[in-house]
């Protein structure tokens, strides 16, 4: 038996009290947003510490101005001459609301059967703390079996990701030094199927915009004004309504500049997938898709910007009739971006978009959130090339290189702070749940995630 046979034995023997690992982790609240839960977040991150001590890490809390990061360091073999890999994670997780809707308790997790096997439901199971605990528990596996890493490890595991991780690039920029690694990891993505893994090499990234438009310096009644006073309501929404055109693109100033097309050779990898966009709508119950016409649809979803309206809000809007005409409306953009795009760019554009259109007595003020650039994973590297190996050996079939249509804004502070590029290898399913009720991650792909995590290590070690 050699040594990744032996890796993956111990892996399968110690699957129930990973399993339990994961479960005593899952318990603790650590919901980031809301402050009554602070200490739970600590409690959180000193857990995933002392279980990287446990495996031969020196690890420690560092304080954030809100909750601490936990870093870690392994050396690995005296003589390696493998790259030194710095793994991500987080443990904090979303608010569970709304409660009703849960099937079981949140914080109380439940391993129970699915169409694939044994689940476990609870806030955070695949968002991130299963997830993260994948590589560990691979870890957990090298040191039982050759007394550690066959490589120098550096892993960070935040508190902050789901509320925008306002203090890591800070933080990584103070850091710096200690932080340097050849390549990041991060597993916070997911496969194409059960059966089939991935690697996301595109992630869309985002500016968000809260729009305010005020006319009158007070709410009016419709009927004594209704004709000659300016209806904020009604000027926000026929702004709103010009930003797409008939045949669906985004109609600011400059928005598609600087955007490449993708190439004729990934949008034949994208079709041979076999996407269906009918029961990808159908299971949302929908059955129509929008978007810009002419594109394919894992093309709008991957590697094309959108627009979209988040929340509309102006006036009464309370249970039965009150007839106002409000002095004030308000929405909520956000635009996921490509490369090629800039976030700062499109936020001045919108507000040129919309002050084009403001007429005479009105106001409108924006108010910008989170932001970050659309990302674009060198395909072609070493190290990704060494993740479709450990992927193909453990599924016995290609990786699908695949995009991703939300944001990990992390991976471009990895990028731009520490010069990292990232390998996004996630193991989560499309019906996880994730952010919702009930979510739940499936124990075959915990298990196999671990066991990829394993080979992953074995072939960068080479």
């Amino acid at each position: 038996m050699d040594l990744t046979d032996k890796l993956l034995a111990a892996i399968d023997k110690d699957h129930d009290a990973a399993v339990g690992r994961l479960v005593e982790w899952l318990r603790i609240p650590s919901i980031s947003a809301q402050p009554d839960h602070a200490a739970d977040c600590v409690r959180a991150a000193e857990w995933v510490r002392d279980q990287l001590v446990a495996i031969g890490f020196t690890a420690s809390l560092r304080q954030t101005p809100k909750h601490p990061v936990v870093v870690a360091h392994h050396p690995g073999p005296k003589d390696a001459k493998a790259p030194h890999l710095l793994y991500y994670g987080h443990y904090d997780v979303q608010p569970p609301d709304p409660l009703e809707l849960w099937t079981s308790p949140p914080f109380e997790p439940v391993v129970v059967d699915g169409p694939h096997g044994k689940r476990v439901v609870a806030r955070g199971a695949v968002d991130d703390k299963g997830q993260t605990l994948m590589w560990i528990e691979a870890m957990r596996a090298w040191h039982g079996i050759a007394g550690g890493p066959p490589c120098a490890i550096t892993a960070v595991i935040e508190g902050e990701e789901e509320i925008g991780s306002p203090n890591l690039a800070p933080f990584m920029a103070a850091n710096a030094a200690e932080l340097k690694a050849d390549v990041a990891i991060i597993s916070d993505t997911g496969m194409w199927d059960i059966d089939t893994p991935a690697l996301s090499t595109r992630l869309r990234g985002m500016v968000f915009v809260q729009l305010d438009i005020k006319a009158a310096n007070r709410d009016l009644h419709s009927g004594m004004y209704g004709g000659s006073a300016l209806n904020p309501n009604n000027l926000i929404t026929k702004i709103l309504g010009d930003l797409h055109d008939a045949e669906g693109r985004v109609q600011l100033p400059g928005f598609y500049d600087g955007i490449p097309e993708v190439s004729p050779e990934l949008r034949a990898q994208w079709q041979s997938l076999g996407f269906s966009e009918h029961d990808f709508l159908g299971a949302i119950g929908l059955s129509v898709p929008v978007g810009e016409k002419g594109r394919g649809a894992l093309e709008r979803l991957w590697a094309r910007p959108t627009a979209d309206i988040n929340g509309i809000w102006g006036g009464y809007t309370g249970p039965g009739s009150k007839t106002v005409i409000p002095s004030e409306a308000h929405a909520k953009i956000t635009f996921r971006l490509v490369p090629g795009q800039h976030h700062d760019k499109v936020f001045d554009a919108f507000k040129q978009f919309v002050n084009a259109r403001l007429p005479a007595d009105a106001t409108a003020t924006f108010q910008g959130g989170s932001a970050s650039p659309g990302i674009e994973v060198p395909a072609d590297s070493a190290f990704i090339r060494a993740a479709q190996s450990a992927l193909a050996d453990e599924y016995g079939k290609p990786a699908a290189m695949i995009g991703c249509g939300g944001s990990i804004p992390v991976v471009s502070s990895m990028k731009d702070v520490l010069g990292l590029d990232t390998v996004l290898m996630g193991f989560g399913l499309e019906d996880d749940q994730v952010h919702s009720p009930n979510e739940k991650f499936d124990m075959r792909c915990f298990h196999q995630g671990t066991r990829s995590h394993a080979r992953l290590l074995a072939r960068l070690a080479g």
